[in-house]
Formats: structure tokens, sequence, C-alpha cells
């Protein structure tokens, strides 16, 4: 999951030259804030914050906010990369919340 900053990161050195508007970057960094917080309260910090529910609910609000930029990230390459990210938006959706019934974590 970490790596995924890399594209991200080379997406938003080409930004400039593609006349990308403001929307695009805030969309790419969405996403990357939510790599860099998964980073630092898996990995760095080793925070139990999944059993705080203010935490996780801030935790899923960010992840779904970085998603859904993705798409319109998407949207920038064509109509079927819309559909299939979109479509891999509500799986993502419906997933968290399964995971999250089954397991409560």
């Amino acid at each position: 999951m970490l790596l995924t900053a890399c594209p991200l990161v080379y997406l938003l050195l080409k930004a400039p030259r593609l006349n990308r508007t403001p929307l695009y970057y805030i969309q790419v960094g969405l996403m990357l804030v939510w790599i860099v917080i998964l980073f630092l309260v898996d990995y760095v910090f080793k925070l139990e914050f999944r059993q705080t529910q203010w935490m996780v609910i801030s935790y899923v609000m960010l992840y779904f906010a970085g998603m859904g930029g993705m798409i319109g990230v998407a949207a920038e390459a064509g109509r079927e990369w819309t559909i299939s990210a979109v479509v891999f938006f509500l799986i993502a959706g419906v997933l968290a919340f399964v995971q999250r019934a089954m397991t409560g974590i």
C-alpha cells in the first residue's frame, strides 16, 4: 500500500506540465495524505487507533475522500477508466463496511 505513493508523487510532478487544475492537486494530495497517515499510525507510532470510534471515522473519511479523488484523476484518462474507478470505489466501500461488521476492526 505504501508503494502507491510513488505513482501519486509522479502524477504531482507531471501535473504542471499537463496544466492540471487545482482540484487535481487536491485529489492526488488527499490520497497522499491518507498514505502518510497510514504509514505514521500503523508503522511509525503503531497506534491502536482502530479501537477509538472517532479516530476510525476520521481515518475512513479521509480514505474515502482520497479514493473519491482518484475517480477524478481517472476521469482525466477517459470514460473507461472513470467507469472502472467508480466500480472499484463502490467495491472498496462495500468491503470496508463488510470487514468492519465481520471483524469489528
